[in-house]
């Protein structure tokens, strides 16, 4: 018999639902949308997303459900904060809260909630096949559209929140994700960017001198990328070379930052996660360091439910056996 678990998540550019069986350990299904940002944009207001996630989360849902049996669920889990901080607080989040409150309710099911950050630490540990990392302390690299932090894990499979959270460190001024959006969209790219940025390095076949980079401890500035990378594209460099190099710039500066931490904490296993650790050329930069680096799959690396739909089946079921 099936023990199934929904998630939904509702961030400022994904609308996701996702259903999880805890008897079969396996998730069903994973149902995401992007949400529509005008051409050369850069983001959406948050009233903007609100709106867009209230329109399709009932399609989302209807799809993601299909295959629910109800008799077999057990709990909805739901993010409903960007982190685990006082006063950690984004609109876009309500949409999915009542979403899965009318759910629950209607279902006379528990409900939980948890921040979104800890829905993509447990999105990772799941896809990356780290069960280890359900008992023990590790690093975790949050690095996405709007987060770039570096932080340490303790995980608390008997509490409230299966995951306590420590920000180690992180950017000071902009996000990963956002250096990769703005320099994308000043290229022509649409947004978000990072596949096609991806695609141009990937392409590209110039020689570069590597940036100075901005990193104190575990913490940095990513803005002076965005600025060069800026400068690059007004002297006329090609866009293939323009985005080699602005990756090259976040690669080796999450390397940096990852070994400065280490350095603190010791040789604790380091989790990437976050929609920016699915650039393939990032992550072999990290790898090829000999760290012990554990990687989401790219499905489930950038903002989806299943994370919520896996700590959900943790706090109902008092345990990490969920792999």
């Amino acid at each position: 018999m099936s023990r199934y678990y929904i998630g939904v998540d509702t961030s400022n550019y994904t609308t996701s639902c996702a259903l999880y069986d805890a008897a079969e350990r396996r998730v069903v299904s994973n149902i995401k949308r992007l949400l529509d940002v005008p051409e050369g944009g850069r983001g959406l207001r948050q009233s903007d997303a609100m709106f867009m996630h209230t329109k399709r989360l009932p399609e989302i849902i209807e799809s993601a459900l299909d295959a629910l049996v109800p008799d077999e669920l057990c709990a909805v889990g739901v993010s409903s904060r960007p982190r685990d901080v006082e006063g950690s607080y984004m609109p876009c989040f309500l949409a999915g809260v009542s979403a899965a409150s009318a759910m629950a309710g209607a279902a006379k099911k528990p409900l939980y909630q948890f921040s979104h950050q800890a829905g993509h630490i447990a999105a990772a540990v799941y896809s990356s096949g780290s069960p280890d990392l359900y008992s023990r302390e590790f690093i975790a690299f949050h690095v996405s559209g709007g987060t770039t932090e570096l932080l340490l894990v303790h995980p608390k499979p008997d509490g409230e929140q299966p995951f306590e959270i420590e920000k180690l460190g992180g950017t000071l001024d902009i996000s990963a994700g956002q250096a990769v959006d703005r320099v994308g969209v000043k290229l022509g790219l649409g947004f978000p960017c990072g596949p096609k940025l991806e695609e141009l390095a990937n392409a590209n076949t110039e020689r570069f001198t590597p940036a100075r980079l901005s990193v104190h401890g575990c913490e940095c500035n990513l803005s002076g990328a965005e600025n060069l990378a800026g400068r690059m594209i007004e002297s006329g460099a090609s866009a293939e070379c323009v985005a080699a190099y602005l990756l090259d710039f976040i690669g080796r500066t999450l390397i940096e930052l990852v070994e400065n931490a280490l350095i603190c904490r010791g040789d604790l296993p380091v989790l990437f996660a976050g929609g920016v650790m699915s650039n393939s050329i990032i992550k072999q930069m990290i790898v090829s360091r000999g760290c012990d680096a554990r990687f989401a799959e790219p499905a489930l690396s950038s903002d989806n439910a299943v994370g919520a739909a896996l700590l959900a089946a943790i706090r109902e079921e008092g345990e990490y056996g969920v792999r």
